[in-house]
């Protein structure tokens, strides 16, 4: 389980990113490299990293279910994900 601090600079992280979209669009179009500088870091979606929505486990990620590969192995196997079930053959 990743720390709640993590999870919390990831959400700050997307707010920021939001926030300055436009800004930053504006800027690559007119090559404004010193503008874009001069802008936070962490407003640039580079810097955010994909994270299990339950446990904020930034490795074995699945996107489609935004779930980390754990976390979506014992939700499927509970019955949790409608339309999942375990292979065999």
């Amino acid at each position: 389980m990743a720390k709640e601090s993590m999870k919390a600079r990831e959400v700050k992280r997307a707010r920021m990113t939001a926030k300055y979209a436009e800004k930053r669009k504006a800027l690559k179009e007119a090559n404004d490299q010193e503008g874009l500088q001069k802008l936070p870091r962490n407003s640039s979606p580079i810097r955010m990293r994909n994270r299990c929505k339950l446990t904020g486990r930034p490795r074995g990620y699945m996107r489609q279910f935004g779930l980390s590969r754990i976390t979506f192995r014992e939700m499927a196997l509970d019955g949790k994900i409608p339309g999942v079930t375990k292979s065999s053959w």
